[in-house]
């Protein structure tokens, strides 16, 4: 019922709008000129509230594993990040029930946000992994702000105060910080949305030999000088309307040739930037259902 309300409602606007937002989210766009363009429609008759409600997240759709679930146990850590902020702070989500070895080691995922901090959307995700039997550690950028706000709006705006170099550093230290769990079985994988896909690139081109698969679902590619670094096999996600991620894509892809990287691409039909978000209207269960399977699959052929 959540996901054929969430499909009509993106039926009712046009991909405009979609393509608008997603500028606007990303920094191409200002506010003004994004509310302007809505103006725009609502002038042809298109509903305000149906728009924002199409475009702006809601969170309580966003579980699909609640945090009292039996079969995990989920709190927040603090970890150093010496040459990031000086401190992280992520949601650590365990299964409670080990079943992998005789010594109880599981693989371990990082989990990355998008360009606005760690919502409820992200932490789900992290549940749902541990769930599937891996440790999972979503960690916040905006910790050194005082972590997510409580909106993505405020989230976005405290993220792009932020120095960016810093925050790929604190997520280097989070990576560092899960594959040294106590519990880990030295495997690290990373999934990220988003900026979280563009910090998966990042951590398989910066720091190679920490992550042993990873998972970015339409993210831009790490700066080209450190692409040859790469040696993790990558399982590319991303959707067909996504021109501003694809158009990155074609010259990526040569690069990851010519470094003999293992990878696989999966481009997901009719689908938006942001189809694996279940809080909002781009949601596409169909495509975002296949991609997490693939994402499982491919975490327990690597990580395992």
């Amino acid at each position: 019922m959540r996901e054929l309300m969430q499909q009509q409602l993106a039926k009712t606007i046009p991909q405009e709008a979609f393509d608008w937002y997603d500028s606007y989210a990303h920094g191409g766009m200002d506010r003004r000129t994004f509310i302007a363009k809505l103006g725009s429609l609502v002038a042809l008759g298109y509903s305000m509230s149906v728009l924002t409600s199409a475009l702006l997240p809601n969170y309580a759709l966003a579980e699909q594993v609640s945090f009292n679930d039996a079969d995990i146990k989920a709190r927040y850590v603090n970890f150093d990040s010496p040459s990031g902020h000086g401190k992280g702070r992520g949601y650590l989500v365990e299964p409670t029930h080990i079943d992998n070895d005789k010594e109880g080691r599981l693989p371990v995922v990082l989990v990355v946000h998008e360009n606005r901090g760690l919502n409820p959307y992200i932490e789900d995700v992290a549940r749902r992994l541990a769930k599937a039997g891996f440790i999972a550690l979503a960690p916040d950028a905006l910790f050194p702000l005082g972590g997510y706000p409580g909106n993505d709006d405020e989230g976005r705006q405290m993220q792009s105060t932020l120095d960016r170099s810093k925050i790929e550093q604190d997520f280097v230290a989070a990576a560092e910080f899960l594959k040294a769990n106590s519990r880990s079985n030295g495997k690290l994988g990373a999934v990220g949305f988003c900026f979280g896909g563009y910090i998966v690139n990042y951590l398989a081109a910066y720091k190679p030999d920490l992550l042993q698969a990873g998972v970015p679902f339409y993210g831009t590619p790490a700066e080209k000088t450190l692409r040859a670094n790469i040696k993790a096999p990558l399982l590319i996600q991303l959707a067909e309307l996504d021109e501003r991620v694809n158009a990155t894509w074609p010259e990526y892809e040569q690069d990851l040739i010519a470094a003999k990287v293992p990878y696989t691409l999966h481009m997901y039909n009719k689908a938006n930037h942001g189809f694996h978000n279940d809080s909002i209207a781009r949601y596409d269960e169909e495509n975002a259902e296949l991609a997490w399977q693939r994402t499982l699959v491919f975490f327990k052929k690597h990580l395992s």
